[in-house]
C-alpha cells in the first residue's frame, strides 16, 4: 500500500495514543469496514495488539493504522480524524470513495 492512500491525522494519533496509554495497549488503531448501518457499510474502529499478515499499515507521530485487505478497497485515500465539536467528540473517516453517507458519518455507500 502506498502510505499516502490512507492518512492518520495527528489529532486522531494523539487521542489513539492517549486510550492505548490507559488501556495499557500498544498505540494500534484497526478500521474494518463491514455490511450494515443506515447506508450500507460502516466503519469499525478498535484498537490492536498487532497487524495481521494482510495488513496495510501506515503510521502517524509513532500511532500504527491498520487496514485489512478486503476492506482497504473501500477505505483508499482515506482520511482518519478525530473531531471533537458540541455534539461529541469521535473518531471520523474523510472518505474520497463514498458516494453518500448518513448523518451521522459512521456509515457510506459506494
Amino acid at each position: 500500500m502506498d502510505q499516502n492512500s490512507l492518512t492518520l491525522s495527528p489529532s486522531a494519533a494523539a487521542r489513539v495514543a492517549a486510550i492505548a496509554s490507559k488501556q495499557g495497549k500498544p498505540a494500534i488503531l484497526r478500521l474494518a469496514v463491514e455490511g450494515g448501518g443506515c447506508s450500507g457499510f460502516q466503519y469499525k474502529f478498535g484498537l490492536a495488539d498487532a497487524p495481521e499478515a494482510d495488513d496495510s499499515v501506515t503510521e502517524t507521530d509513532g500511532v500504527r493504522l491498520l487496514v485489512d485487505s478486503v476492506s482497504l478497497d473501500l477505505v483508499s485515500g482515506c482520511v482518519v480524524d478525530f473531531v471533537e465539536s458540541l455534539g461529541g467528540a469521535a473518531f471520523k473517516v474523510e472518505n474520497p470513495n463514498a458516494a453518500a453517507g448518513c448523518g451521522c458519518g459512521s456509515s457510506f455507500s459506494v
